[in-house]
């Protein structure tokens, strides 16, 4: 694992990710590795390799929280998991939040039950939403695609835990392919613990062309259905009349077809 450090300019910049008006990236990018990550894109930015075999520590990040006040909702993270493996050494997303202004509107994002450890933080935010990213993936799929996140058993446990101590918190369910994701299971397992959800449809094109063919490989019914407008169409109504019959609470459901559109 390549290790960059290097001093950001400033903590915040502007993003256009459903529901946020900022994002803080104090990593950029992830030791979990996904296959299928949009983030990849940054590679084309950072030549320190493939994507999930280096990551950029923005080393001044907890005293650029201090010193730039920004309005309105914050995210962690958009290029990186603020949660990585990488920062039980760093302890730089524990320490951004310690600097950051309690009164700001922030929204969390990981794949890691390493999460737990800053519980004693979040409480001290005055509005925060802390989610966790859930999906169908075990065993030999899951090692091929997202091999160094923890397990979804582990991430459903620290929904438990976030809720027991007072934590608002959400799941993620992403990415939901067609025949992989069983989107029923998986609300069953956290609804009791979640306050809400978001839905994100696999974006096929973002996801890359080593995971598409992959996915065309493997399992050429959803790669297929994926990749034709009718089906797909046909297949994100079928999923979304699914997931209004839970009787759940959903902020949004995220489609791209053909561009990114969020269904409330």
């Amino acid at each position: 694992m390549k290790i960059v450090k290097i001093k950001a300019k400033k903590a915040f910049a502007p993003t256009k990710i459903p529901g946020a008006k900022w994002v803080v990236n104090q990593y950029i990018g992830c030791q979990h590795a996904c296959k299928y990550c949009y983030a990849k894109f940054m590679c084309r930015w950072y030549n320190h390799g493939k994507w999930g075999s280096w990551v950029v520590v923005k080393e001044n990040m907890a005293d650029l929280v201090k010193k730039q006040v920004v309005n309105g909702s914050v995210y962690m993270s958009s290029v990186s998991d603020p949660y990585q493996p990488i920062e039980k050494e760093f302890r730089l997303t524990r320490n951004v939040l310690k600097n950051m202004d309690k009164r700001i509107k922030l929204s969390i994002l990981t794949k890691s039950d390493l999460v737990l450890r800053d519980i004693d933080l979040f409480k001290k935010f005055n509005d925060i939403e802390v989610g966790l990213t859930i999906n169908s993936f075990e065993g030999a799929i899951k090692k091929k695609v997202e091999p160094f996140s923890s397990s979804n058993k582990r991430r459903i446990e620290a929904f438990k835990e976030l809720r027991e101590n007072g934590v608002r918190n959400y799941a993620f369910i992403s990415p939901i392919i067609p025949h992989l994701t069983d989107i029923e299971h998986l609300i069953e397992e956290t609804k009791s613990f979640t306050n809400f959800y978001w839905f994100e449809f696999l974006n096929l094109k973002a996801s890359g062309k080593e995971f598409r063919e992959w996915l065309k490989q493997n399992y050429p019914e959803s790669y297929e259905i994926l990749s034709d407008k009718t089906k797909a169409e046909k297949y994100v109504k079928e999923v979304i009349n699914a997931i209004k019959k839970a009787e759940i609470f959903v902020k949004g459901i995220c489609v791209h077809y053909p561009k990114l559109m969020v269904v409330k």
